[in-house]
């Protein structure tokens, strides 16, 4: 086995893949290395929407670079993509003021959106309730997909074109930059060596660097998803997001009437205690993924965050998803949660140990939008390749 590369990343997730598919595509060899038997994380935990409109104007660049790799991807293997747009519903006069103000800001970045009536959402869009609905903002770029057949598919794909060396079942134990070029030992006692080394692996990455870790600022989101049962003789188009979301998204952040109506809202209400926005999805085979919520600890005590579903959540979620469709059945098949790593301070942590070994991780909630978009910047900058 050849064990010299000229990159190694640590973590096969999104963020992880996509460095790995820009590097390959720039001509770079590359080695992956995923701990487990295939990524468990928030790559898989999550609504697999692909969504540059819910991103503030320097992230929605990555954003709209990534929307065009899947797009590209697409045409050479099925990611399970379907280009059926996204949509904001907003259920009062200041979400429809908000979304307003997002649809100018996106005319003026020369991102195509379009604003809906009412009965245009409700045509649009089966089973929108006329109670709750008062217009839209509609996407039609934006993609969904099934995330968790999305990565594996993507991966096969690299190891069968590109040659990724992919291993996984590897848990990585050091990583350090010897003689000038980077040596990563594993827990199994094997070593690989590359030029570069890049590391994706979430808050895991405290156990190669606790220092850096420690005084990273980085903090664990925990949030719940429901999928319900197949809707039989039913079908929800694009990425339905809706009130909450209008008033939580990066983008919105942006518009000028956000800031005082974000200073209105009850700070005591339940879905600001438990961060919860109402977004619908529906898969590919006809089951309906409804969430999420958010809960938060300082990533050095991410255990406080527990291991349970909290019941409570999902039923306030499904009390509130209800006032906003009419789905044929509300049958849960399946709960989980996912986690993911942010920073309270930076859009992403991005830092170098040296010139040789990057920690690039805590990409938050972005991860499927922004990865590909960033993952091809970073790599151009860490080999200083021409854009």
């Amino acid at each position: 086995m050849n064990r010299k590369t000229d990159l190694i990343i640590i973590g096969g997730g999104v963020l992880g893949t996509f460095h790995a598919y820009h590097a390959m595509q720039m001509g770079l060899s590359v080695r992956l290395i995923e701990k487990d038997n295939k990524p468990m994380g928030a790559t898989v935990r999550n609504f697999g929407q692909v969504v540059p409109s819910g991103l503030d104007s320097k992230w929605q660049q990555y954003g709209l670079d990534s929307l065009r790799t899947y797009l590209s991807l697409q045409k050479e293997l099925n990611l399970t993509l379907r280009q059926e747009g996204t949509v904001y519903i907003a259920s009062n006069g200041e979400e429809l003021a908000l979304i307003e103000e997002l649809h100018k800001i996106n005319k003026e970045n020369d991102y195509e959106s379009l604003l809906l009536t009412k009965d245009e959402c409700i045509e649009k869009f089966h089973g929108i309730k006329s109670s709750y609905c008062k217009g839209g903002l509609y996407f039609p770029e934006e993609v969904t997909i099934d995330s968790n057949q999305m990565i594996h598919r993507l991966q096969e794909y690299l190891v069968k074109k590109y040659q990724l060396i992919y291993n996984i079942n590897t848990t990585v134990s050091n990583c350090e930059t010897n003689s000038g070029s980077v040596v990563v030992s594993t827990t199994s006692g094997q070593q690989f060596y590359a030029s570069k080394a890049i590391i994706c692996n979430g808050s895991d990455f405290k156990i190669l660097y606790p220092d850096v870790f420690f005084k990273s600022n980085i903090e664990v989101t925990k949030l719940q998803i429901m999928q319900t049962v197949k809707q039989k003789n039913y079908r929800l188009r694009g990425n339905v997001l809706t009130g909450l979301s209008i008033r939580r998204y990066e983008s919105f952040s942006e518009c000028p009437s956000y800031a005082k109506i974000k200073v209105n809202e009850d700070v005591n209400s339940l879905d600001k205690r438990w961060g919860i926005h109402i977004i619908f999805k529906q898969a590919l085979d006809g089951t309906m993924y409804l969430g999420d919520s958010h809960m938060y600890a300082d990533a050095k005590n991410c255990d406080d965050l527990g291991y349970e579903i909290e019941m409570p959540i999902d039923n306030y979620i499904i009390q509130e998803a209800k006032k906003i469709v009419n789905l044929p059945s509300w049958e849960i098949q399946n709960r989980w949660y996912g986690v993911y790593a942010q920073c309270k301070d930076k859009d992403i942590f991005d830092h170098s140990i040296d010139e040789n070994i990057h920690i690039v991780t805590a990409i938050g909630g972005k991860g499927m939008t922004g990865s590909g978009g960033y993952a091809k910047e970073k790599i151009q900058q860490i080999f200083n390749l021409k854009k």
